[in-house]
């Protein structure tokens, strides 16, 4: 997908992004930034944070940098409260960032331990930026709120442990945002993207017969990208879905969940 597809959708908006250093959050972030918003840059790491931000500022967006870690519930507070300090609102909050448990050391990790970690930053992190950004954007009277979820989550489509993992991490982030769309009606909408097969730098690496596999089973025959998850966000953050919340956007190339 050309970098030049994406309209001014989100002209005037302040969006925040977490998880934006790579990937699909960067994409997300540049995605926001071409449509149109002002993007506050999460990560944990301040050179690859500032040079996400320093890529909004050439597409003539505003940016502002946000360091901490997610899976920390103090930081997460410091986060909400610096992220409405930088621009004065936020109308837009994406939760993104999650856990790597496969590759490197994380991938050998005793199954309670990788657990853990995503207990710690997919579910307990993104329920408490929205829980979080969800109470100031009920007060100030409008907002959006997307969770990343994945499209097998409530499938049980990849029964490796790996899959039983995040299954049971992203199943939690989708109920708990049905749940959220309702208590934060009317005024703040709450909306899960779930990617399916995506060609991230975990993507490029698998091997050869998966990645064909995968491909063949698409009926859009490919791997998506994180455009592609990126563009469907920046639809439901938009006013074209003011009236979709508590919904669940597959973002997986037609396969049938």
């Amino acid at each position: 997908m050309s970098e030049t597809t994406f309209s001014q959708h989100l002209s005037g908006k302040i969006a925040v992004v977490t998880g934006s250093t790579s990937g699909i959050g960067r994409a997300l972030a540049l995605a926001f930034a071409r449509a149109g918003a002002d993007v506050i840059v999460h990560g944990r790491r301040a050179n690859a944070a500032e040079q996400v931000a320093a890529q909004i500022r050439r597409l003539g967006r505003r940016a502002a940098v946000v360091l901490a870690d997610v899976a920390r519930p103090a930081e997460i507070d410091r986060l909400v409260d610096e992220a409405w300090q930088a621009f004065g609102r936020v109308d837009v909050w994406v939760n993104n960032a999650g856990a790597d448990i496969l590759t490197g050391g994380a991938l050998h990790q005793p199954f309670a331990d990788r657990l853990q970690v995503l207990l710690d930053v997919d579910v307990r992190g993104a329920l408490l930026c929205s829980h979080g950004a969800g109470r100031r954007m009920k007060e100030q009277g409008s907002g959006q709120i997307i969770n990343v979820g994945w499209d097998q989550a409530l499938t049980g489509g990849v029964s490796t442990e790996s899959g039983q993992l995040f299954a049971a991490s992203k199943a939690a982030v989708i109920g708990f945002s049905k749940a959220l769309a309702r208590g934060l009606a009317p005024e703040v909408r709450v909306n899960v993207v779930s990617p399916g097969w995506i060609e991230t730098e975990w993507g490029e690496t698998v091997n050869r017969e998966l990645y064909e596999r995968v491909r063949r089973q698409t009926p859009l025959a490919r791997w998506g990208t994180p455009d592609d998850v990126a563009a469907a966000a920046v639809f439901l953050a938009s006013d074209e879905a003011a009236f979709l919340t508590g919904q669940v956007v597959n973002v997986n190339g037609g396969v049938v969940m």
